[in-house]
């Protein structure tokens, strides 16, 4: 574990850190200077090490900025807030459905990203919750796609996230969700879609293989309107996907979904068709005393023109 960081937290993000290897015997000095190990480590362009370097981004363990001119030194860890794009503000808000010690329950928007990571970090219900609530240890018992809205729940402080995190590795929790999809008079509903999903590493798109189940959902209909329909879903697994897996798998993809039947070519910033997946509700015993938890969205989706 790196000792505590000598850089305060910016946009409820801890500084990340990196450590210069053990000396080596063979070689104590493999890198000239603490420069070359950034620029060896990091893997940007030199010139974007020396920027950093420049307006003093790195820092040693008292806080104090590197120069890169340093002779390099082993075991020595480097301090520093990661670069980030200029992201597009996300559409709607990130609405407090409850707050009590222990929980924030929030109404995320679609495009919202659930946790900080990789292109979305301001634009992240996370990050946004900490700077509305000033809480800097709020984390996110579950997740949601960044296309699906809805039900978000979060704990205020890390001593209580294992405990509410169970609610959805234990599958305690009720999910109900609702979306808009074509209308097929072929299919009789309700219905419960079962297959083997699979969502491997670096791809899109999940993958139903010739195996038993190991996901299941039951659908209803709710509405109609001409060759749409409002459905609700209870999904009894988990598995990424599964909804807009199961609905593809009837013929009737969700009405904005970039990834099913076919992967859409979408700008990370096109925020002009939601994908019509919402988190609805959210039901489970609190696994602290007990108590009955029920959190429902005030969102509706929007039906196509």
């Amino acid at each position: 574990m790196p000792p505590k960081s000598p850089l305060p937290p910016r946009h409820g993000l801890q500084a990340a850190w990196v450590r210069t290897p053990d000396r080596d015997p063979l070689d104590p000095e493999p890198w000239p200077s603490m420069r070359d190990w950034l620029v060896d480590k990091l893997a940007p362009s030199p010139e974007d090490v020396d920027d950093m370097l420049s307006r003093q981004v790195f820092v040693d363990q008292r806080g104090r900025p590197l120069t890169g001119r340093e002779p390099y030194r082993p075991h020595t860890f480097v301090w520093f807030h990661r670069e980030l794009r200029d992201e597009a503000e996300v559409p709607g808000e990130l609405t407090l459905l409850h707050l009590d010690d222990r929980i924030a329950v929030f109404d995320k928007p679609h495009f919202l990203s659930t946790i900080p990571r990789g292109r979305h970090v301001l634009q992240s219900a996370v990050v946004k919750g900490r700077a509305a609530l000033d809480l800097p240890e709020l984390s996110a018992a579950h997740r949601l796609d960044r296309g699906t809205a809805g039900v978000l729940l979060m704990t205020t402080a890390k001593r209580w996230r294992a405990a509410y995190h169970s609610v959805f590795t234990e599958r305690v929790a009720a999910k109900t969700y609702r979306a808009i999809a074509p209308f097929d008079p072929r299919l009789d509903f309700p219905a419960r879609v079962e297959s083997h999903l699979v969502k491997r590493v670096g791809t899109l798109q999940a993958e139903t293989l010739d195996l038993p189940p190991n996901s299941v959902t039951d659908i209803t209909v709710l509405e109609r309107r001409g060759d749409w329909a409002l459905y609700e879903i209870r999904p009894l697994t988990g598995r990424t996907h599964q909804i807009r897996a199961h609905f593809n798998q009837l013929g009737i993809p969700l009405l904005g979904d970039p990834l099913y039947p076919e992967i859409t070519d979408t700008h990370i910033d096109d925020f002009s068709t939601p994908l019509r997946l919402l988190a609805h509700r959210l039901e489970f015993p609190d696994p602290v005393d007990g108590a009955p938890r029920r959190f429902t969205s005030r969102r509706e989706l929007a039906w196509p023109d």
